[in-house]
């Protein structure tokens, strides 16, 4: 992952909540993944997309890196994958 990539997962002005690490341990219909985190507990995860955005391709069993919804804990977007 390059500098340019890091700033914009991490960009504090981009709305988004907690960012965390977790598993993919399902895949879900219409682009969602069900994620376990660090602490034990499942997340539902969708993939980033519409222009501007890099392809990120998740499979079951990826380390990934998510930004939870800080309007519901259950609920993340998936921003990149943990090579």
């Amino acid at each position: 992952m390059d500098d340019r990539q890091r700033m914009m997962e991490d960009d504090p002005r981009e709305p988004g909540g907690v960012a965390i690490e977790g598993t993919v341990v399902e895949a879900l219909p219409h682009g969602l993944y069900r994620v376990l985190l660090e602490r034990q507990r499942h997340v539902t995860a969708h993939a980033p997309g519409g222009p501007g955005r890099n392809f990120v391709r998740v499979l079951v069993g990826d380390r990934v890196r998510i930004k939870l919804s800080p309007r519901d804990a259950t609920r993340g977007r998936i921003v990149g994958v943990v090579r």
